[in-house]
């Protein structure tokens, strides 16, 4: 079992030197114990509500005693954690009374995002996530870090993976689009679950002249859906999609600011998402899967980097698009619809739903108000199927599904004719090992074949 610290074998610093161990920035207990404060605050406000018995002074007494465990909570995390950076990974070792130390491969790691959580943010601090190949959650975070040491960090870490000089300079970025905080807000409020919480306010209102009880119990879900809305505008709040040679640059967040980067050849599907209220401004959304990134939520509720535009209009989103998906013209993809004993299972949007295919990617479309487009590259699929239900087989119908890596987008072929499905799949299997043999390299720093940025930023409007 590895001891503790000694006192002179390392020192708060920037990017480390190999070989030599650092600490996290000083502030770090005061950014992590409020937790345990916060938590004491809640028992207290919740014991006041059930009981009017609590003493001022009792109550003085218990706060100060949380907050002294959780400053020394804190600053006992905070010595007994250090890092360094290896000739081929990054070495983390943390625990107070269990000792744990782990090694991040650098050859495996898949991305580098700088995290700022509101309260981190006004102590100038960040949080250094590592995402590795095959991991279910981030690695190794480093919590918390200067903003500058921070940056600097992340891109000696990048260049090592990329196999470049470890002083190499961050690669440049040109802006493509910022997303204008009047675009983000109306997005919100001509969404469906503003609509929703509209109706349901209304529907509290006069039921509550009859009957007060059910204002009461329609509250829970109220909050529910203003927390909802109020999680996709704290997430796409100062939205910047930045183009540089290791990918796309992502910072958004109001509560928690995140700064992330989609590296070439990483986006293993995408989908463009167009609401009926939304169809007035030509306004989309663009969700995307990430190799590499783990399948959980951040702080404010919303899937890590599962979003790659909040909202734009169609032709800035297909702009951005291109990057992603070089030589890529989704307009300019066949479509084939569904045939007309599908109306049977799809009375309503079966004229709506078609699927095909170019020499890059598979499309397939679908929704008559909320319409939705998927696209997955033909390397992309971790595995082709085809699935028939008891009603589909009565009308020798199918649904093919290719299937991707963890996010939000799910790409499938509902209700195709049999055959036709079992030609897709074999078409793509075949498409899927032909692009496989044509891939490049996936590395960071290493450019995609895609065109040069031109004009500065777009904005959202």
């Amino acid at each position: 079992m590895s001891t503790g610290p000694g006192p002179v074998d390392y020192a708060y610093a920037g990017p480390a030197v190999d070989g030599e161990w650092h600490r996290l920035h000083p502030l770090t207990p005061l950014a992590r114990g409020w937790t345990v404060v916060a938590a004491v605050l809640v028992l207290l406000s919740q014991n006041a509500v059930t009981s009017a018995d609590t003493g001022l002074t009792m109550t003085g007494i218990v706060l100060g005693a949380a907050i002294l465990i959780g400053l020394v909570y804190g600053f006992l995390s905070w010595y007994f954690t250090r890092y360094r950076i290896e000739p081929d990974a990054l070495r983390l070792e943390t625990g107070v009374l269990f000792r744990r130390s782990r090694q991040v491969r650098l050859d495996r790691l898949q991305a580098v995002d700088v995290v700022r959580p509101l309260l981190a943010r006004l102590l100038g601090l960040a949080e250094l996530s590592l995402e590795v190949a095959g991991g279910s959650s981030s690695e190794a975070p480093l919590a918390y870090l200067s903003e500058r040491h921070a940056q600097e960090l992340r891109a000696t870490l990048l260049a090592r993976a990329a196999g470049v000089k470890p002083d190499a300079p961050e690669a440049d970025e040109q802006v493509l689009v910022r997303v204008p905080l009047g675009a983000l807000v109306g997005s919100v409020m001509l969404s469906a679950g503003t609509m929703f919480a509209l109706l349901v306010v209304f529907g509290l209102a006069a039921s509550a002249i009859w009957q007060p009880a059910i204002l009461i119990g329609g509250l829970p879900a109220l909050i529910g859906i203003v927390t909802t809305l109020f999680r996709s505008f704290s997430n796409g709040f100062d939205f910047v999609v930045a183009e540089s040679a290791d990918g796309l640059r992502l910072r958004h967040g109001l509560l928690e600011h995140r700064s992330q980067t989609v590296p070439p050849g990483r986006v293993q599907a995408l989908r463009i998402v167009q609401p009926l209220l939304w169809r007035s401004r030509d306004w989309v959304k663009v969700e995307v899967n990430v190799a590499g990134y783990s399948p959980g939520v951040g702080e404010d509720g919303t899937a890590r980097t599962s979003v790659l535009l909040p909202v734009a209009p169609r032709p800035t989103a297909l702009g951005v698009i291109s990057r992603v998906l070089p030589g890529v013209e989704l307009d300019a993809v066949p479509l084939i619809g569904l045939p007309r004993r599908a109306r049977w299972l799809r009375p309503v949007t079966w004229p709506n739903v078609a699927c095909g295919a170019d020499g890059s990617v598979f499309v397939s479309r679908r929704g008559r108000l909320h319409r939705v487009l998927d696209v997955i590259p033909h390397g992309k699929p971790q595995s082709l199927r085809l699935t028939a239900g008891p009603l589909q087989r009565r009308l020798d119908l199918a649904t093919v599904h290719l299937d991707s890596t963890p996010g939000p987008v799910r790409v499938h072929a509902p209700d195709r004719d049999a055959a036709e499905a079992r030609q897709i799949v074999e078409v793509q299997a075949e498409r899927a090992r032909a692009a496989r043999r044509l891939a490049g390299p996936e590395r960071w720093m290493t450019s995609s074949a895609q065109s040069e940025p031109t004009g500065g930023p777009a904005d959202a409007d």
